[in-house]
């Protein structure tokens, strides 16, 4: 990868969605994964299976990754760790010369050991392969940063560098535990990215005169019909996880609720399930949204950048990957 997209970024907050999608199999929207952009420096949430193909598909230098901020533990937020743990290692510009931080609640060290461990004879590898100039050992793999998660409506800041603020919230994701949002404060401008949740009071006190809320969606009505034909086909043990994931999961209507009573200008919908392989299904996912919310909606696809101009209060809406004719 030769191009770098974020150098030609103006002043301001960029979200950049890397994985859009869910453990389902989606071929728009992939395991989750937000890039928030500041500076010329870019954090990700979470990193799904996938998240550093995508990444360089979207043009985003290894080299400017500054690490991971972790919302929970399920598999479809960790399984790309490694890749991009191994992208932020070589494949930059430069080579990284300690490991990449991955921030999160407790917890979080013991998958980052464990994802070490099971690097660790890859990184002897590619060291004597290519030499330390090239692939330095201290620069391999990652660090955990782990902090205790804030209790009920409190919040707290765990990253304060270069005139970015993150801001970490519990949401409920039940019986996942911990599992975290982050607000990101940068030139005046502000993200909120929910996490996995269902809806919390919280979320509308965080988003509070924000300019973006990244929320997770669910269509109760969507997934019932996955459960229903996956009842008549005989697939009980997949008809019984189309049920038990409703419960912890928010609809795009309440997504909506929430960005209209925290006065958000813009919401954009992520980890969408089910899939929707369609145009045609967007419709019935958002029914109800609009009227729910005055402002402007968006269903995430991969490669999708919201760019927030310092100075300004508007949003940008624009693509770092070309999308999929039909789609």
């Amino acid at each position: 990868m030769n191009a770098d997209s974020v150098a030609g970024l103006g002043e301001g907050l960029h979200i950049g969605i890397v994985g859009a999608g869910s453990p389902m199999p989606d071929r728009d929207r992939g395991n989750p994964c937000v890039a928030v952009i500041a500076g010329g420096k870019v954090w990700l949430v979470d990193a799904g299976e996938g998240a550093g193909e995508t990444l360089s598909r979207m043009e985003i230098e290894p080299g400017r990754v500054q690490g991971v901020l972790m919302t929970h533990f399920h598999s479809d937020h960790i399984g790309g760790l490694g890749n991009v743990a191994l992208f932020h290692w070589v494949a930059g510009r430069t080579p990284a010369s300690r490991p990449m931080p991955v921030i999160g609640p407790e917890g979080v060290e013991r998958v980052v050991d464990g994802f070490n461990a099971a690097y660790a004879q890859d990184f002897v590898y590619r060291s004597a392969h290519h030499g330390e100039t090239i692939a330095p050992l201290s620069g391999a793999g990652m660090e955990a940063r782990p902090y205790k998660p804030p209790e009920g409506d409190q919040e707290l800041v765990v990253l304060e560098e270069d005139g970015l603020k993150v801001t970490a919230f519990r949401v409920d994701h039940t019986p996942v535990d911990p599992a975290v949002g982050y607000r990101f404060d940068y030139q005046g401008r502000s993200a909120v990215i929910s996490g996995d949740t269902s809806y919390v009071p919280i979320m509308e006190q965080v988003s509070d005169g924000a300019d973006l809320l990244v929320h997770e969606a669910l269509s109760r009505e969507l997934l019932q019909l996955v459960e229903d034909a996956a009842g008549a086909a005989g697939r009980e043990t997949r008809r019984q996880i189309m049920a038990d994931i409703v419960d912890y999961h928010a609809s795009p209507q309440e997504a909506a609720e929430v960005a209209q009573r925290a006065g958000v200008k813009g919401l954009v919908l992520t980890h969408i399930v089910p899939p929707l392989p369609v145009k045609a299904l967007e419709a019935p996912f958002l029914e109800g949204c609009h009227e729910r919310y005055g402002g402007p909606i968006w269903l995430a696809r991969d490669g999708d950048l919201f760019s927030l101009p310092a100075g300004e209060t508007k949003i940008v809406k624009s693509r770092m990957i070309p999308r999929r004719p039909g789609a």
